[in-house]
Formats: C-alpha cells, structure tokens, sequence
C-alpha cells in the first residue's frame, strides 16, 4: 500500500479544481493534500476519517477539509453507486494575499475552520444541483459561483469535524502505518479487536504502538475503536428504525449493552433514546 501525500492534478494556470467520482467505493487511501477541499456526497454512506475523528457520511452530505489535514472516505459495501462532486483549492491560489483583501476579511472563519474540518448544514438538494451546475459553466461564470459558494458555507450552520490536526505532514511509512490500522478497524470493528494484534500489523511492539497512535491522532487506538463503533451504531438506528438498541449495540462491537450506553453518552452527549428522540 502506498500513500498519501495527494496531488491534485490541474492544468497549467487552473486555480480551481472541479472532480467527479463515482464508482463502487471513493479512493479510501489515508491521504492528505495542499489544497482545500469542498465535496458534496450525490451518493453513498459510509465513515469519514478526518485528522483524529470518525464520522458517517450519506447522500447529500457536505464536507470541507483543509489543507494538509490526513483523511479518507471508507465506502460502506453496497451495490448502490458511489458518487461525489469536489472543489480543490489553496487559499493562495489567486494570489498569496488575495483573501486578506478586505472584501473577503468575513471569508476568515471559512478558512479559520476548515482548518479543523467542518461538516455543512444545509440543504443537501440545494447544494447538489449548485455543485452540478459548475461542470457547464465558463471560467468567469464557474469563479463567481465559486465565491459565491464560499460565503453560503462560510454563512452556514456547521459542525466541525476533528478536534485535533497533526502539525506535522504525515509520512509516507507513517501514514501507511495509520492506513493499514484504518483498514484493519473499519472491518473487523464488529468483533473483537485486540492491541497485540493490531501492534503486529504494523510491526510494533503494543506499548510502542498506543504511543506512535497518541501521537499522530491525539487519542488512545481503544478511544477511535470505540468512535467507529459508535457511529455505525447511530448508522443503524437511523436507518433501521426497526432496530433496538441492544441490537445495534452487539451488531457494532459492543458486549454489553450498559458500557454501550455509557460509552454512548460520553461521545454523544446524550444517551441512545434521547438521540433517537432528537433525530426523529
């Protein structure tokens, strides 16, 4: 497996990336890139790794993701397609100081969060036909938009993403490293997952691996084992309201369904039929 350090590719004098993907899975590498990136999920569910955080992704789904921040879509196995719609850009791209000229001096929370990522809040129809609309459009035409994208997410009720960005970029041998950890999570997530054989995956010791895990994602391998369990989970609930809890909670990896609640409440906020409460 290799990584991670992602170039875009763009053609000479092009500051503004447009990209459809679609298929059966996105690119689930664990990669990082210079420029900003604005996607728009058409279709598709799955998880989203972002700096030190897991979150689920679904069909009308927004995401900004900042420069440099390491991350990965992971396509949940499905027959239906998957399919999204990106922007790629670097905040210097028209220029070193274009965006600290005044008239863009509001665009600084945009930037200032994407630093950390930031799911958007807005409606997923809206936003879709806006991103479709860019592939017919010309250069001036496609830039106007662009800025006029920017101050809708910028203006837009948001949640950010992670908690934690590395300062460093990621290496190669590193990032391989957290990939293969990524990979081994999100598919054996649902039973039991044990230190001694994930340190061996990577060719670690145990203690030196929860070390090398701290460091790079800022919580402990059992803390982000347990965020992927939570979140297929709430997946569950949402879409197989026919589900109990205790259903959801052995089908993501969970023993007992009293650590299930408590471990719930903690990354939550609230405990599962609250949030049943809150989402219906």
């Amino acid at each position: 497996m290799k990584v991670y350090d992602f170039k875009i590719p763009k053609k000479p004098g092009q500051h503004i990336v447009l990209q459809r993907d679609r298929g059966i899975a996105f690119f689930d590498k664990l990669h990082q890139h210079s420029e900003i990136q604005i996607t728009q999920i058409i279709t598709g569910h799955g998880k989203l790794i972002v700096g030190d955080s897991v979150h689920s992704y679904e069909d009308g789904d927004c995401f900004v993701i900042g420069s440099e921040i390491p991350h990965l879509f992971k396509s949940s196995k499905s027959d239906i397609e998957s399919h999204m719609i990106s922007l790629f850009f670097a905040k210097n791209s028209f220029g070193p100081s274009f965006f600290d000229q005044m008239e863009f001096e509001e665009l600084k929370f945009f930037f200032q969060n994407s630093e950390l990522g930031f799911k958007v809040l807005l409606n997923p129809d809206e936003l879709s036909e806006e991103f479709e609309n860019f592939f017919g459009m010309g250069h001036l035409s496609r830039f106007i938009a662009f800025l006029n994208l920017l101050k809708k997410l910028n203006d837009a009720e948001k949640t950010i993403l992670s908690e934690f960005v590395p300062k460093k970029e990621i290496s190669k041998d590193q990032g391989e490293r957290l990939r293969v950890v990524f990979d081994y999570v999100i598919e054996n997530f649902q039973h039991k997952v044990d230190l001694e054989t994930v340190a061996r995956l990577v060719h670690m010791t145990p203690n030196s691996f929860c070390r090398f895990f701290k460091q790079r994602t800022n919580k402990t391998f059992f803390k982000f084992l347990i965020e992927v369990r939570i979140e297929h989970a709430c997946q569950l609930l949402i879409n197989n309201r026919d589900l109990s809890i205790a259903e959801a909670a052995h089908l993501s990896g969970f023993q007992s369904i009293s650590n299930f609640n408590k471990k719930f409440k903690e990354i939550k906020g609230v405990n599962p039929l609250k949030y049943l409460s809150q989402i219906s």
